[in-house]
């Protein structure tokens, strides 16, 4: 359909045109999702055949220097002189053996089962035992050092080889003074990464493998180590969790998913689409006192939520200042529910979250209008196009062109947005229809806090972050093709 058709079209075609073109994508956008995963899949399982036929070539066609390294890390290099690069490599390998023996086999050795040996008490006297959280723990951990070994060990192997192709072609090794130039040189950025990638191991990855290995357990209020284990118990939680009889924790997840999804979609796009709107307002031509506006709106930005939301949160209780102000008017006879029916609760929160949201929309789209040649608007104009049509077909486009990635951003921020919600209804009302403890206004990010925080439920819970993750993964993949940005890349340059 041409632009031209397009126009000709009724409000309300023109919506379920739209509406239809954005269902018809998700299909198509997520099989090219899919598509370029299983190219990175492939690509990495061919990258580990090429690891094997290496290390088996090298070993073929090295010397007896090479050969040795095999067994005993840096010994070609110490041997070739360059002994800054074979001694790390041999001190690398005594610490990883010396950690083996002393540490790391005793917890690798105790990971199918986690601990057999609790730890008691005979005559008031503490006799320790297992302790499955950290077999857990320092298990994963052990094996990330196994894994370090291994790469380090291939690093040494193919140090080997290059060093036998740089002699072989005549030219000079690099020894220690050149390593150390590199370092601070040609591999400066490696020497900047180490220090972060090291730090996202240990506050990032290394929690969420920890996360999904707790999921396959019985650690709850029940199983606290050390007095008490915990075991792996196979798919046991993700089956009690997708069950669906009577108040299960299956239906709870669907009912809290459900508004989760619901809660994200208009706290993202009515913050959106109204702070869009606010700053076409305050632009506009012939707008006074335009600063004075947009520092009113910052205002509420500046202002902790942490103090806000609670404030505000008190003022729509039944005893807060709202319903006490109606009633004194004689607007109503009895306080509203705000916080103790679901669907007044719901509407509550989003109404609120707007005030939180849309002045930071406007900062954004402020700075975006602006960029927007004015030649576009007055050529608009001569072919006698209305503001709804310049909106339409000049500024939405743009707008989504440009904050394309920040809505996508912004939505999976939502799914997880814990402040708003905890602090203004702590996930009330509740209701013994839900299990987990879960309320009407809880997000599945304020469900698995009370599950961790409150019944120590870290079994159920690990389920349900991993639940999370498969649902954001696959919103993230799927809006990810279908966002101008990405979809049509040279709209706008």
């Amino acid at each position: 359909m041409t632009d031209l058709d397009y126009l000709k079209l009724s409000k309300p075609q023109q919506i379920l045109h739209d509406l239809g073109a954005f269902f018809s994508g998700i299909p198509s956008a997520f099989v090219r999702g899919i598509g370029k995963l299983k190219k990175q899949i492939v690509g990495f399982f061919l990258g580990i055949g090429k690891v094997f036929g290496e290390i088996g070539s090298t070993f073929v066609h090295g010397d007896w220097k090479t050969k040795v390294s095999y067994l005993i890390m840096g010994f070609g290099s110490l041997l070739r002189g360059q002994i800054f690069r074979g001694v790390l490599f041999f001190l690398f390998q005594t610490i990883f053996n010396l950690y083996m023996v002393n540490f790391g086999w005793a917890y690798i050795s105790k990971m199918n089962t986690l601990g057999t040996v609790e730890t008691t008490k005979v005559k008031r006297i503490t006799v320790y035992g297992d302790n499955s959280f950290f077999i857990l723990l320092y298990g994963i951990l052990t094996l990330f050092f196994i894994a370090a070994f291994l790469y380090t060990w291939f690093l040494n192997i193919r140090q080997n080889r290059i060093s036998e192709e740089i002699l072989r072609s005549g030219k000079k090794l690099k020894y220690a003074k050149d390593d150390i130039h590199d370092l601070a040189d040609a591999q400066f950025h490696k020497t900047l990464l180490a220090l972060p990638v090291l730090g996202i191991f240990t506050f990032t990855v290394l929690p969420i493998i920890f996360m999904i290995l707790v999921a396959f357990t019985n650690f709850d209020y029940q199983h606290q180590p050390p007095s008490k284990l915990f075991t792996w118990v196979g798919w046991e939680n993700f089956r009690t969790m997708l069950s669906s009889a009577g108040a299960s924790y299956g239906d709870t997840f669907r009912q809290v998913l459900f508004w989760t999804l619901v809660w994200a979609f208009f706290a993202t796009f009515l913050n959106y689409f109204l702070g869009m709107l606010v700053a076409i307002m305050i632009n506009k031509k012939g707008i006074k006192l335009k600063k004075l506006w947009r520092t009113i709106l910052v205002m509420t930005i500046a202002i902790p939520q942490f103090v806000s939301l609670l404030y505000v949160s008190k003022m729509f209780a039944a005893d807060g200042l709202i319903n006490s102000m109606l009633m004194r008017w004689g607007w109503i006879a009895e306080p509203l529910p705000f916080w103790t029916n679901a669907h007044w609760a719901r509407v509550t929160i989003i109404v609120i979250n707007l005030w939180i949201g849309i002045p930071y929309l406007m900062l954004i789209a402020t700075g975006i209008l602006m960029n927007i040649p004015a030649d576009l608007y007055e050529s608009a104009r001569m072919d006698g196009a209305n503001a709804f049509q310049m909106y339409r077909k000049i500024t939405l486009p743009y707008m989504l062109f440009v904050t394309g990635p920040y809505l996508l951003t912004s939505f999976t921020s939502n799914i997880n947005n814990f402040n708003v919600i905890y602090l203004l209804s702590q996930g009330k009302p509740l209701s013994m229809e839900l299990a987990g403890n879960a309320g009407y206004t809880d997000l599945l990010i304020t469900w698995l806090y009370k599950m961790t925080v409150t019944d120590s439920n870290y079994k159920i819970a690990a389920v349900m972050g991993i639940l999370v993750f498969v649902v954001t993964a696959v919103i993230n993949l799927v809006v990810y093709n279908m966002i101008p940005s990405v979809k049509n890349e040279e709209d706008f340059q």
